[in-house]
């Protein structure tokens, strides 16, 4: 029989009752530090205490009432999105697929209303993740995931991830955009260097192009700044966000400059739920916390500090680990062929340690952002435990 709850998640066999900052635990007592915070969606932990009063207080007055009304919370939190951005525009949706949706949604109403329809192809990455509706499916371009559900999504082309050359023999006539994430999350924690998005953006005002950041992930402070593409000093013309912008609960959202966001009319775009009165409050209460003064300089801090012990792990642990990848708190494990990052997930939960697995054989790191230098070592210290316990027989055969 079928389970209730269809199976659609290979599933760890835990469930947490509670959590506190970096910290679950599981309804018989097991502690667990988390280094995955809901895929990094947990951005300032479990329970935060300003966040659980924003929604319990927000909950308590009015949680939905469409957006066939204003809705004052959803007002102050674009307002301040645009305050702290490049754009002038902000549209609230539920997590990054529909971010993403929209946002390619927009990138062609923008060259619709050009006067060029015939622009309606966007050059995505090879190694992308960009989500699962059948258009950011298109977009990711993973056959793995492609498969089974039919003809995929015109207009979208992939290039190899770094390689301005590709992309240049890429754009034609049709092109409209070129749609990158600062950091390749489940293609690998890979992250684009700064001057190859430096290039994109040349490239995209040189050809007549939108450029389009998937900052769903890299977003809201993960990588020690607010926006992973301020560390390259450039601005593109719309990005979505998601994950960390509502601490966990759902909310997503496109941030666009004036001359793409004026196309997106009454009619042309919505969303039941999105935006809602509880949502944004959740959003307001998460963006207080990550601008408070000294909050991002120090997530810059604790994540220096992690990649530093990372690279001491890996020189400690050549059997298990082949080098260290990402950017701020989204930092990726590249493991050996030998060791999958499935084994090494599996015995870093042994350990009382939560990580993500991504693509490439690489083991995933992203805590919450209030994670201090002494739970960082704590981490290190179970992935040191966790190395052993992947390292291979005839490694530690060897040793002795």
């Amino acid at each position: 029989m079928i389970p209730s709850l269809m199976p659609t998640y290979n599933r760890a066999d835990l469930a947490f009752e509670r959590g506190e900052g970096a910290w679950l635990w599981t309804g018989d007592g097991r502690r667990f530090l988390d280094f995955g915070s809901g895929i990094a969606t947990a951005s300032i932990g479990h329970a935060h205490p300003h966040l659980v009063q924003a929604i319990a207080e927000q909950a308590a007055r009015v949680m939905h009432t469409s957006n066939l009304y204003r809705i004052p919370q959803a007002e102050k939190l674009a307002a301040r999105l645009v305050e702290t951005s490049f754009a002038d525009s902000v549209f609230f949706c539920n997590s990054g697929a529909e971010a993403n949706e929209g946002m390619i949604k927009a990138v062609r109403k923008y060259h619709a209303e050009q006067g060029h329809p015939e622009r309606f192809v966007t050059i995505c990455f090879e190694g992308a993740f960009h989500g699962r509706t059948l258009a950011t499916l298109a977009a990711t371009g993973n056959e793995k995931y492609i498969a089974g559900f039919g003809p995929p999504v015109q207009g979208f082309k992939h290039v190899p991830f770094g390689n301005m050359n590709a992309l240049r023999d890429a754009i034609d006539g049709t092109t409209a955009a070129i749609m990158v994430e600062p950091i390749q999350g489940e293609g690998g924690v890979r992250p684009a260097s700064l001057d190859f998005l430096r290039q994109l953006r040349a490239a995209a005002d040189e050809f007549g192009l939108l450029l389009a950041l998937d900052e769903v992930q890299t977003g809201m402070g993960r990588s020690g700044k607010l926006w992973a593409h301020q560390w390259a000093g450039i601005e593109p013309d719309v990005m979505s966000s998601a994950k960390g912008i509502g601490g966990g609960f759902p909310l997503g959202a496109i941030l666009a400059k004036e001359r793409v966001a004026q196309y997106l009319k009454p009619g042309t775009h919505g969303s039941t739920y999105g935006g809602n009165p509880l949502a944004c409050a959740a959003g307001n209460a998460v963006l207080d916390v990550i601008l408070a003064p000294g909050f991002l300089d120090g997530v810059d801090r604790v994540a220096r500090h992690l990649w530093r012990g990372l690279q001491e792990l890996a020189l400690r642990h050549p059997a298990v680990v082949e080098g260290v990848q990402g950017a701020g708190l989204l930092v990726g494990l590249k493991l050996r062929p030998e060791v999958s990052n499935g084994e090494m997930q599996n015995a870093a939960v042994a350990e009382g340690l939560l990580t993500v697995a991504a693509g490439m054989n690489v083991l995933r790191l992203a805590p919450p952002l209030i994670i201090t230098e002494a739970e960082a070592d704590e981490a290190l210290r179970l992935l040191d435990r966790t190395c052993l316990r992947c390292t291979p027989s005839k490694v530690r055969d060897a040793a002795k």
